[in-house]
């Protein structure tokens, strides 16, 4: 894209460098994970483990959502519709269900395959940590990837094609994540499809976030299953057999062919309320 062209979306008042799609995109992301990275490196200096087992994934992601206050108040001048409103509660609970639904439609056909068997129950305790994890995970990568990375370049490039280049920006993302694979690669890329449509749904970033956080966190804190490549340390325990394509192998379920349907199917859902809607923007 030409990333030097002024946004169709901006203020007519909207003046210098920051009329900019690529300046606003820079400047949205820095405001973003500055205040992140001075939150995660300055608890981590803390010796006792104790003492910053649960809160820090937590301040840090409340940094990440004041610096993107901060910016959308100051550079866009306008305010928050996209983390506020009457309707937040009851599209991160909706965002919840449908992200429980999904990975609850993987796990089961799994299990009708005999792929997955329940082998017992380890302690709960792990519970509120991956909790904390997850909210960080799910609230700063949605700010990151939808509230940037996808809602300011469909102002400059459309909708369908800011989804494809979304998907495609979320999947480079978790290259370096271990267990890659192509269809690992093609899962990741429609998770961020998926997610972008939930955003198109509501315009708003409740509904993305519940999906994303309901799957991480039961994936990892729930069935103790890989999660992007990351080691899993749930509560339950089971055991997946058979050839990683289905299965996922080290990656997690975002590497089966059984994720790539149900989540295709979601996806589809979503993008047709979100164009029923009128939320789809058309190339300038």
């Amino acid at each position: 894209m030409d990333t030097l062209v002024a946004s169709p979306a901006l203020p007519p008042a909207a003046t210098g460098p920051t009329r900019f799609t690529l300046v606003r995109i820079l400047l949205a992301l820095l405001a973003v994970c500055l205040p992140v990275a001075l939150v995660l490196v300055l608890t981590n200096q803390i010796p006792d483990k104790a003492l910053r087992a649960y809160w820090p994934p937590l301040l840090a992601a409340l940094a990440g959502y004041a610096g993107y206050a901060f910016y959308v108040r100051r550079v866009e001048r306008r305010a928050l519709d996209e983390l506020r409103g009457p309707a937040g509660p009851r599209e991160l609970g909706a965002g919840l269900a449908l992200g429980a639904a999904i990975f609850v439609g993987v796990v089961g056909l799994l299990v009708a395959s005999g792929s997955y068997r329940f082998t017992g129950v380890g302690s709960a305790a792990v519970l509120l940590k991956s909790c904390t994890e997850m909210v960080f995970v799910a609230l700063v990568e949605e700010i990151l990837f939808r509230g940037v990375l996808f809602r300011l370049p469909e102002r400059a490039l459309g909708t369908r094609l800011a989804l494809l280049v979304s998907g495609l920006i979320f999947a480079v993302a978790h290259l370096p994540n271990d267990g890659v694979t192509l269809l690992a690669v093609a899962n990741t890329a429609l998770a961020g499809l998926l997610f972008a449509a939930a955003y198109l749904a509501t315009r708003r970033l409740w509904l993305p976030i519940g999906v994303h956080f309901a799957w991480n966190f039961i994936s990892d804190g729930v069935f103790s299953l890989p999660t992007s490549g990351h080691p899993a340390r749930g509560m339950l325990q089971g055991q997946l057999s058979g050839p990683e394509w289905l299965t996922g192998g080290p990656y997690g379920l975002e590497a089966s062919i059984v994720t790539f349907v149900v989540m295709g199917a979601a996806t589809i859902v979503l993008l047709r309320r979100a164009q029923r809607a009128g939320h789809f923007l058309p190339k300038p």
